[in-house]
């Protein structure tokens, strides 16, 4: 069962989809401009790096969406994760990746495995020590990207 903090969690970060002002900036993956300190807040680099590392050794191993990735490369994963983690929260790195939804057009994800990997993340960054206010904003920039992640409705 679902604790209410990843409840909370999640309810926050989808917020953001429907309450996003017209006039708040997007960045050029599309999603809300990074709120000031949250790449700082995050262990900047260094920090973001443990974070993904963390995040993609769970993520493999969780029983709900471990198959999805089966056929990735951890290593170029979390390299990957790691870039588009530092630049969403305005760090200096520069993603160079697959937009999302080319990324996922294959992968068959549902809405339950979207929420699965929120939560696997949620856990990667209690075990960080991150704040739960900070992750809360890191989550508030990822979750516009469920339009794209989740190829089947």
């Amino acid at each position: 069962m679902t604790d209410s903090k990843t409840l909370i969690a999640i309810a926050l970060a989808l917020g953001g989809l429907l309450a996003q002002p017209a006039f708040a900036q997007t960045t050029s993956m599309g999603t809300a401009a990074a709120p000031a300190g949250l790449y700082q807040a995050l262990g900047e680099k260094p920090g973001i790096t443990r974070l993904m590392d963390d995040f993609v050794n769970r993520l493999v191993k969780d029983p709900r969406i471990g198959s999805h990735f089966k056929d990735v490369k951890p290593a170029a994963l979390k390299e990957s994760l790691t870039d588009q983690i530092c630049q969403l929260s305005g760090g200096p790195c520069k993603y160079e990746g697959a937009d999302m939804k080319s990324a996922h057009a294959d992968m068959d994800i549902n809405k339950g495995h979207f929420n699965a990997l929120v939560e696997v993340l949620q856990s990667a960054m209690d075990a960080q020590g991150i704040p739960f206010a900070q992750q809360n904003r890191l989550l508030a920039l990822l979750a516009p990207m469920h339009r794209d992640v989740i190829t089947i409705r």
